[in-house]
């Protein structure tokens, strides 16, 4: 439809995969317990608890958190808005898989994650690549159905933030970038809370 603004394929298939190259390298990153924000089917909660981490997954959406639990990874389901256990204690949060958007504002979710980490810890959010900036507004997904009918998701406010762009919100935030890296082909951010 003309407006609709531009369209990006979301893998979910990876989603639903093992722990693929990608994730070492955030994995890498972790020493202590990490709370998986928008954690889906858990693959990356799976690869902390395989490295031998505590890890908790959360999501609010309860089949995700099922198909987390179902990997034998603790999995709570909630919001990451609302009140979480262990919050200023986490050493580490992840924002994975284009989770930078949940809530619709970037710099509000990563005020929030602020809060969720200890003084030194770090939020390891994926980004866009250099390009697109900051970016909040009304999102939708279409997916086609078993029977294959088209169908479309009501709008709801999500946001993406770039390798660029990450420097001016994460200071806003009163979070300071250690480090922006590509694994995979795809951009990450280590974010410290001082």
């Amino acid at each position: 439809m003309p407006g609709d603004g531009p369209r990006s394929r979301l893998p979910v298939r990876r989603w639903h995969g093992p722990p693929e190259p990608a994730t070492a390298a955030v994995v890498a990153r972790c020493a202590g317990p990490t709370l998986d924000v928008g954690c889906g089917p858990g693959r990356l909660a799976l690869a902390l608890a395989r490295a031998g981490h505590t890890a908790v997954g959360v999501d609010i959406s309860p089949y995700a958190v099922r198909l987390t639990r179902a990997r034998g990874v603790v999995a709570l389901h909630r919001d990451v808005f609302a009140a979480l256990p262990g919050e200023g204690r986490w050493a580490h949060v992840l924002l994975v898989d284009g989770n930078i958007g949940i809530g619709g504002d970037p710099y509000v979710l990563l005020r929030r994650c602020r809060e969720l980490i200890r003084a030194g810890g770090t939020l390891l959010v994926e980004l866009e690549p250099p390009g697109p900036g900051l970016w909040r507004g009304d999102a939708r997904l279409t997916f086609r159905s078993p029977a294959g009918a088209v169908r479309r998701s009501g709008a709801f406010r999500w946001g993406r933030l770039d390798t660029v762009a990450v420097h001016d919100t994460a200071r806003a935030a009163e979070l300071a970038v250690r480090d922006v890296f590509e694994a995979g082909r795809r951009w990450f951010g280590e974010l410290e809370r001082s």
